[in-house]
């Protein structure tokens, strides 16, 4: 699993936060398309739409689970948890590409 990283990386810092801020209105596709329209050299927007699309990729899969929970109503309580993780981890992400960092989300491994 990949920590809490913030190591600071040169690249275009706009990019880099809006890969992680297209996660909010395009899950998976807004950090696909970041991953594939960064420059070959360009290694703060990669990573940076890399553990996006690797945290979104955890969302969904709690997702999952929690639809199989709604028949027992547990679910139910967790989708607006998971809503709200999903917002706040986002947005601290967003910030954090903003500043030039390299920011990979809590309890989120590596798949992509």
């Amino acid at each position: 699993m990949s920590s809490v990283s913030s190591e600071r990386v040169e690249g275009d810092t706009t990019l880099a936060a809006l890969s992680h801020a297209s996660a909010l209105f395009a899950s998976f596709l807004g950090p696909i398309l970041f991953l594939l329209l960064a420059d070959d050299d360009d290694e703060l927007v990669k990573q940076n739409a890399k553990n996006s699309l690797n945290f979104q990729i955890v969302v969904f899969v709690a997702l999952m689970i929690a639809a199989v929970l709604s028949f027992v109503f547990i679910g139910l309580l967790l989708f607006p948890v998971i809503a709200v993780v999903d917002l706040i981890l986002v947005l601290v992400a967003t910030v954090k590409a903003n500043y030039g960092q390299v920011y990979s989300c809590p309890f989120t491994p590596d798949i992509v």
